[in-house]
Protein backbone atom coordinates (compact mmCIF):
# COMPACT_ATOMS: atom_id res chain seq x y z
CA UNK A 1 0.00 0.00 0.00
CA UNK A 2 2.67 2.47 -1.03
CA UNK A 3 0.21 4.57 -3.00
CA UNK A 4 -3.02 4.46 -1.01
CA UNK A 5 -6.28 4.02 -2.94
CA UNK A 6 -5.93 2.78 -6.52
CA UNK A 7 -8.82 3.56 -8.84
CA UNK A 8 -9.19 0.99 -11.62
CA UNK A 9 -11.40 0.85 -14.72
CA UNK A 10 -13.22 4.14 -14.14
CA UNK A 11 -15.91 4.35 -16.82
CA UNK A 12 -18.91 6.40 -17.91
CA UNK A 13 -22.18 4.71 -18.77
CA UNK A 14 -23.47 5.74 -22.19
CA UNK A 15 -27.27 5.53 -22.13
CA UNK A 16 -27.56 5.97 -25.89
CA UNK A 17 -25.23 3.08 -26.70
CA UNK A 18 -26.17 1.10 -23.57
CA UNK A 19 -22.57 0.39 -22.56
CA UNK A 20 -19.73 1.57 -20.35
CA UNK A 21 -17.05 3.70 -21.98
CA UNK A 22 -13.60 3.70 -20.41
CA UNK A 23 -11.99 6.86 -19.05
CA UNK A 24 -9.15 5.69 -16.79
CA UNK A 25 -7.51 2.29 -16.53
CA UNK A 26 -5.71 3.11 -13.29
CA UNK A 27 -5.10 6.19 -11.14
CA UNK A 28 -3.20 6.60 -7.87
CA UNK A 29 -0.81 8.83 -5.93
CA UNK A 30 2.68 8.02 -7.16
CA UNK A 31 4.77 10.15 -4.80
CA UNK A 32 4.58 12.91 -2.19
CA UNK A 33 7.65 15.15 -1.84
CA UNK A 34 7.87 17.39 1.24
CA UNK A 35 11.03 19.56 1.23
CA UNK A 36 11.60 21.99 4.10
CA UNK A 37 13.44 25.24 3.33
CA UNK A 38 15.19 25.57 6.70
CA UNK A 39 18.97 25.42 6.18
CA UNK A 40 19.90 25.05 9.84
CA UNK A 41 21.85 21.97 10.90
CA UNK A 42 18.84 20.35 12.56
CA UNK A 43 16.50 20.87 9.59
CA UNK A 44 18.32 20.98 6.23
CA UNK A 45 17.97 17.23 5.65
CA UNK A 46 14.17 17.26 6.00
CA UNK A 47 13.21 16.54 2.41
CA UNK A 48 10.77 13.69 2.80
CA UNK A 49 9.21 11.32 0.26
CA UNK A 50 6.04 10.30 2.05
CA UNK A 51 5.16 7.46 -0.35
CA UNK A 52 8.52 5.99 -1.30
CA UNK A 53 10.24 6.37 2.07
CA UNK A 54 7.41 5.89 4.56
CA UNK A 55 4.67 3.99 2.72
CA UNK A 56 1.82 6.44 2.31
CA UNK A 57 -0.88 3.80 1.99
CA UNK A 58 0.56 1.59 4.72
CA UNK A 59 0.18 4.54 7.12
CA UNK A 60 -3.56 4.79 6.44
CA UNK A 61 -5.65 4.90 9.62
CA UNK A 62 -9.08 3.47 10.51
CA UNK A 63 -11.86 5.95 9.79
CA UNK A 64 -14.35 6.87 12.48
CA UNK A 65 -18.05 6.72 11.58
CA UNK A 66 -19.88 10.06 11.83
CA UNK A 67 -16.56 11.88 12.31
CA UNK A 68 -14.34 11.05 9.36
CA UNK A 69 -17.29 10.06 7.18
CA UNK A 70 -21.02 10.89 7.08
CA UNK A 71 -23.79 8.65 8.37
CA UNK A 72 -24.58 7.26 4.91
CA UNK A 73 -21.04 5.92 4.44
CA UNK A 74 -20.13 2.28 3.85
CA UNK A 75 -16.74 1.21 5.26
CA UNK A 76 -14.20 -1.10 3.62
CA UNK A 77 -11.15 -2.84 5.07
CA UNK A 78 -7.73 -2.74 3.45
CA UNK A 79 -4.82 -5.16 3.37
CA UNK A 80 -1.10 -4.77 2.79
CA UNK A 81 1.87 -7.12 2.93
CA UNK A 82 3.64 -7.06 6.29
CA UNK A 83 7.42 -7.38 6.64
CA UNK A 84 7.15 -11.14 7.17
CA UNK A 85 5.07 -11.54 4.00
CA UNK A 86 1.75 -12.10 5.71
CA UNK A 87 -1.34 -9.99 4.98
CA UNK A 88 -1.94 -7.18 7.47
CA UNK A 89 -5.42 -5.73 7.85
CA UNK A 90 -6.47 -2.12 8.42
CA UNK A 91 -10.13 -1.98 9.44
CA UNK A 92 -12.38 0.73 8.01
CA UNK A 93 -9.53 2.17 5.94
CA UNK A 94 -11.89 3.39 3.20
CA UNK A 95 -15.34 4.87 3.29
CA UNK A 96 -17.69 5.18 0.34
CA UNK A 97 -20.63 7.57 0.37
CA UNK A 98 -22.88 9.80 -1.71
CA UNK A 99 -22.36 13.52 -1.29
CA UNK A 100 -24.82 16.30 -2.00
CA UNK A 101 -23.89 19.78 -0.80
CA UNK A 102 -26.74 21.65 -2.45
CA UNK A 103 -24.78 22.33 -5.63
CA UNK A 104 -26.29 22.38 -9.11
CA UNK A 105 -24.93 20.06 -11.78
CA UNK A 106 -27.04 21.56 -14.59
CA UNK A 107 -30.05 23.81 -14.91
CA UNK A 108 -31.95 25.91 -17.43
CA UNK A 109 -35.10 28.00 -17.45
CA UNK A 110 -36.73 28.41 -20.85
CA UNK A 111 -38.91 31.50 -21.00
CA UNK A 112 -39.22 31.87 -24.75
CA UNK A 113 -42.23 29.56 -25.00
CA UNK A 114 -45.50 31.53 -25.35
CA UNK A 115 -47.43 31.44 -22.08
CA UNK A 116 -45.15 28.88 -20.47
CA UNK A 117 -42.05 28.80 -18.27
CA UNK A 118 -40.08 25.54 -18.25
CA UNK A 119 -37.35 24.87 -15.69
CA UNK A 120 -35.20 21.78 -15.23
CA UNK A 121 -32.60 21.41 -12.47
CA UNK A 122 -30.30 18.45 -11.85
CA UNK A 123 -28.61 18.07 -8.48
CA UNK A 124 -24.85 17.60 -8.25
CA UNK A 125 -24.79 14.27 -6.41
CA UNK A 126 -21.44 12.48 -6.40
CA UNK A 127 -19.90 9.25 -5.13
CA UNK A 128 -16.87 9.72 -2.86
CA UNK A 129 -14.13 7.27 -1.88
CA UNK A 130 -12.11 8.55 1.11
CA UNK A 131 -8.91 7.51 2.85
CA UNK A 132 -6.83 9.24 5.54
CA UNK A 133 -3.09 8.62 5.90
CA UNK A 134 -1.11 9.91 8.89
CA UNK A 135 2.52 10.48 7.93
CA UNK A 136 4.38 11.90 10.92
CA UNK A 137 2.76 15.19 11.93
CA UNK A 138 0.48 15.46 8.88
CA UNK A 139 -2.84 13.78 8.11
CA UNK A 140 -3.63 13.55 4.41
CA UNK A 141 -7.34 13.31 3.52
CA UNK A 142 -7.75 11.83 0.03
CA UNK A 143 -11.11 12.04 -1.75
CA UNK A 144 -11.75 10.49 -5.15
CA UNK A 145 -15.09 11.94 -6.24
CA UNK A 146 -17.11 10.63 -9.17
CA UNK A 147 -19.77 13.00 -10.49
CA UNK A 148 -22.84 12.20 -12.57
CA UNK A 149 -21.67 14.63 -15.24
CA UNK A 150 -18.72 12.30 -15.89
CA UNK A 151 -16.15 14.30 -13.95
CA UNK A 152 -13.54 12.61 -11.74
CA UNK A 153 -12.40 15.02 -9.03
CA UNK A 154 -9.48 14.32 -6.70
CA UNK A 155 -9.05 16.36 -3.53
CA UNK A 156 -6.08 16.20 -1.16
CA UNK A 157 -6.57 17.88 2.21
CA UNK A 158 -3.74 18.39 4.70
CA UNK A 159 -4.43 18.64 8.40
CA UNK A 160 -2.82 17.44 11.62
CA UNK A 161 0.05 19.30 13.30
CA UNK A 162 2.36 21.86 11.71
CA UNK A 163 6.06 21.07 12.19
CA UNK A 164 7.62 23.95 14.13
CA UNK A 165 10.93 24.80 15.78
CA UNK A 166 12.06 27.14 18.52
CA UNK A 167 13.11 30.72 17.84
CA UNK A 168 14.81 33.39 19.93
CA UNK A 169 12.30 35.96 18.66
CA UNK A 170 8.99 36.98 20.21
CA UNK A 171 7.97 39.57 17.57
CA UNK A 172 8.59 39.78 13.84
CA UNK A 173 10.18 43.25 14.17
CA UNK A 174 13.06 41.63 16.06
CA UNK A 175 14.05 39.43 13.12
CA UNK A 176 17.24 40.76 11.52
CA UNK A 177 18.43 37.69 9.59
CA UNK A 178 16.99 34.90 7.46
CA UNK A 179 14.75 32.66 9.53
CA UNK A 180 13.47 30.37 6.72
CA UNK A 181 9.88 30.58 7.84
CA UNK A 182 7.08 32.46 9.59
CA UNK A 183 7.02 33.50 13.24
CA UNK A 184 3.73 31.95 14.38
CA UNK A 185 3.83 32.71 18.10
CA UNK A 186 6.36 33.87 20.65
CA UNK A 187 9.51 31.76 20.19
CA UNK A 188 7.76 29.45 17.70
CA UNK A 189 8.63 29.42 13.99
CA UNK A 190 7.00 27.46 11.18
CA UNK A 191 9.64 26.60 8.54
CA UNK A 192 8.71 27.16 4.91
CA UNK A 193 7.98 23.92 3.09
CA UNK A 194 6.12 22.40 0.15
CA UNK A 195 3.89 19.39 -0.38
CA UNK A 196 4.25 18.09 -3.95
CA UNK A 197 1.72 15.36 -4.73
CA UNK A 198 2.26 13.48 -7.98
CA UNK A 199 -0.53 11.42 -9.56
CA UNK A 200 -0.11 8.52 -11.98
CA UNK A 201 -3.14 8.71 -14.30
CA UNK A 202 -3.29 5.94 -16.89
CA UNK A 203 -6.11 7.27 -19.03
CA UNK A 204 -7.82 5.09 -21.63
CA UNK A 205 -10.34 7.52 -23.08
CA UNK A 206 -12.77 5.32 -25.03
CA UNK A 207 -9.91 2.86 -25.59
CA UNK A 208 -6.16 2.55 -25.11
CA UNK A 209 -4.65 4.61 -27.97
CA UNK A 210 -4.83 8.25 -26.86
CA UNK A 211 -3.13 11.55 -27.63
CA UNK A 212 -2.42 14.67 -25.58
CA UNK A 213 -3.71 17.90 -27.12
CA UNK A 214 -2.71 21.36 -25.91
CA UNK A 215 -5.49 23.80 -26.75
CA UNK A 216 -4.19 27.37 -26.60
CA UNK A 217 -6.38 30.45 -26.75
CA UNK A 218 -4.92 33.04 -29.11
CA UNK A 219 -5.94 36.60 -29.79
CA UNK A 220 -6.70 37.35 -33.43
CA UNK A 221 -7.02 40.80 -34.97
CA UNK A 222 -9.65 41.70 -37.58
CA UNK A 223 -7.84 43.62 -40.31
CA UNK A 224 -9.77 42.78 -43.48
CA UNK A 225 -12.95 44.72 -42.66
CA UNK A 226 -15.19 41.64 -42.58
CA UNK A 227 -16.58 42.72 -39.19
CA UNK A 228 -17.01 45.84 -37.11
CA UNK A 229 -15.19 44.00 -34.35
CA UNK A 230 -11.45 44.60 -33.94
CA UNK A 231 -10.46 41.32 -32.35
CA UNK A 232 -11.56 37.87 -31.19
CA UNK A 233 -9.93 34.75 -29.81
CA UNK A 234 -9.53 31.37 -31.44
CA UNK A 235 -8.31 27.96 -30.36
CA UNK A 236 -5.04 26.58 -31.69
CA UNK A 237 -4.71 22.84 -31.05
CA UNK A 238 -1.31 21.20 -30.85
CA UNK A 239 -0.96 17.42 -30.53
CA UNK A 240 2.09 16.26 -28.57
CA UNK A 241 4.02 13.78 -30.67
CA UNK A 242 6.84 12.90 -28.26
CA UNK A 243 7.48 13.10 -24.52
CA UNK A 244 9.40 16.36 -24.88
CA UNK A 245 6.27 17.99 -26.32
CA UNK A 246 4.27 17.19 -23.19
CA UNK A 247 6.44 18.59 -20.41
CA UNK A 248 4.18 21.41 -19.32
CA UNK A 249 4.21 24.26 -16.80
CA UNK A 250 0.51 24.82 -16.28
CA UNK A 251 1.00 28.38 -15.02
CA UNK A 252 2.63 29.51 -18.28
CA UNK A 253 -0.43 30.57 -20.26
CA UNK A 254 -4.05 30.00 -21.27
CA UNK A 255 -3.74 26.33 -22.21
CA UNK A 256 -6.34 23.60 -21.87
CA UNK A 257 -5.14 20.01 -21.64
CA UNK A 258 -7.14 17.38 -23.49
CA UNK A 259 -6.67 13.64 -23.77
CA UNK A 260 -8.28 12.54 -27.00
CA UNK A 261 -8.90 9.30 -28.83
CA UNK A 262 -8.16 10.06 -32.48
CA UNK A 263 -9.69 6.72 -33.48
CA UNK A 264 -13.14 7.53 -32.04
CA UNK A 265 -15.32 10.39 -33.30
CA UNK A 266 -18.46 12.17 -32.21
CA UNK A 267 -21.42 12.37 -34.57
CA UNK A 268 -20.06 15.61 -36.02
CA UNK A 269 -16.52 14.32 -36.44
CA UNK A 270 -14.67 15.62 -33.37
CA UNK A 271 -12.27 13.35 -31.50
CA UNK A 272 -13.65 11.82 -28.30
CA UNK A 273 -11.81 13.47 -25.42
CA UNK A 274 -11.47 14.08 -21.69
CA UNK A 275 -10.10 17.26 -20.11
CA UNK A 276 -7.62 17.77 -17.28
CA UNK A 277 -8.80 20.73 -15.18
CA UNK A 278 -6.08 21.75 -12.71
CA UNK A 279 -6.77 23.94 -9.72
CA UNK A 280 -4.26 26.51 -8.47
CA UNK A 281 -0.83 25.52 -9.76
CA UNK A 282 2.68 26.47 -8.71
CA UNK A 283 6.20 25.52 -9.75
CA UNK A 284 9.13 24.28 -7.71
CA UNK A 285 11.82 26.79 -6.73
CA UNK A 286 14.72 24.50 -5.79
CA UNK A 287 17.79 24.57 -8.04
CA UNK A 288 18.37 21.68 -10.44
CA UNK A 289 21.70 20.77 -8.78
CA UNK A 290 20.24 20.71 -5.26
CA UNK A 291 20.41 17.07 -4.16
CA UNK A 292 16.76 16.82 -3.00
CA UNK A 293 15.61 18.30 -6.29
CA UNK A 294 17.65 15.76 -8.28
CA UNK A 295 15.79 13.01 -6.42
CA UNK A 296 12.44 14.78 -6.95
CA UNK A 297 12.98 15.92 -10.53
CA UNK A 298 9.40 14.91 -11.34
CA UNK A 299 8.46 18.31 -9.84
CA UNK A 300 10.29 20.12 -12.67
CA UNK A 301 6.97 20.27 -14.53
CA UNK A 302 3.33 20.18 -13.47
CA UNK A 303 2.51 17.66 -16.19
CA UNK A 304 4.43 14.90 -17.96
CA UNK A 305 3.16 12.32 -20.44
CA UNK A 306 4.84 8.98 -21.07
CA UNK A 307 3.91 5.85 -23.01
CA UNK A 308 2.64 3.11 -20.72
CA UNK A 309 5.38 0.96 -19.21
CA UNK A 310 4.43 -1.48 -16.45
CA UNK A 311 7.71 -0.81 -14.59
CA UNK A 312 7.16 2.97 -14.47
CA UNK A 313 4.82 3.49 -11.53
CA UNK A 314 6.70 5.63 -9.03
CA UNK A 315 7.66 9.17 -10.07
CA UNK A 316 10.57 9.22 -7.62
CA UNK A 317 11.83 5.77 -8.61
CA UNK A 318 11.34 2.29 -7.22
CA UNK A 319 13.85 2.62 -4.35
CA UNK A 320 13.47 6.23 -3.29
CA UNK A 321 15.52 6.00 -0.09
CA UNK A 322 18.55 4.89 -2.13
CA UNK A 323 17.96 7.19 -5.08
CA UNK A 324 20.55 9.54 -6.56
CA UNK A 325 18.03 10.82 -9.08
CA UNK A 326 18.96 8.36 -11.83
CA UNK A 327 15.68 6.39 -11.79
CA UNK A 328 12.87 8.93 -11.83
CA UNK A 329 10.15 10.14 -14.15
CA UNK A 330 12.57 12.82 -15.37
CA UNK A 331 15.17 10.25 -16.47
CA UNK A 332 12.62 7.94 -18.12
CA UNK A 333 11.31 10.87 -20.12
CA UNK A 334 14.76 11.62 -21.55
CA UNK A 335 14.19 8.78 -24.03
CA UNK A 336 11.68 11.10 -25.73
CA UNK A 337 9.41 8.25 -26.81
CA UNK A 338 6.45 8.63 -29.15
CA UNK A 339 3.17 9.39 -27.37
CA UNK A 340 0.80 10.27 -30.21
CA UNK A 341 -2.02 7.75 -30.56
CA UNK A 342 -0.42 5.48 -27.95
CA UNK A 343 -1.38 3.98 -24.61
CA UNK A 344 -0.24 6.97 -22.52
CA UNK A 345 0.08 7.90 -18.84
CA UNK A 346 -0.35 11.40 -17.43
CA UNK A 347 1.76 12.41 -14.43
CA UNK A 348 0.14 15.42 -12.78
CA UNK A 349 1.73 17.15 -9.78
CA UNK A 350 -0.04 19.62 -7.51
CA UNK A 351 1.60 21.62 -4.72
CA UNK A 352 0.71 23.31 -1.43
CA UNK A 353 3.20 25.46 0.47
CA UNK A 354 4.04 28.19 3.02
CA UNK A 355 2.90 28.05 6.68
CA UNK A 356 0.72 30.81 8.14
CA UNK A 357 -0.80 31.56 11.54
CA UNK A 358 -4.22 30.14 10.61
CA UNK A 359 -2.52 26.92 9.48
CA UNK A 360 -0.64 26.72 12.78
CA UNK A 361 -3.90 27.10 14.67
CA UNK A 362 -5.88 24.55 12.65
CA UNK A 363 -3.24 22.95 10.39
CA UNK A 364 -5.27 22.91 7.20
CA UNK A 365 -3.70 23.34 3.74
Amino acid sequence: MRSGPIISLASIYDHEENKYRHVMYRGFISELFVPYMDLTEEWYYRTFFDAGEFGFGQLAVPLQPLRDCPENAVFLDGYFTAQDGTPAKISNVFCLFERYAGDIMWRHTEGALPGDLVTEVRQDVSLVLRMVSTVGNYDYVIDWEFKQAGTIKVTVGLTGLLAVRGSIYTHKDQIMEEEYGTLLAENILGPNHDHFISFHLDLDVDGEPNSLVKAKLQQARVTDGRSRRKSYWRVANETAKRESDAKIHLDSGATEILVTNPNKKTKVGNDIGYRLIPRTVASRLLANDDYPQRRAAFTNYNLWVTPYNKSEKWAGGLFVDQSHGDDTLATWSLRDREIENKDIVLWYTLVSSCPALKIFQSCQH
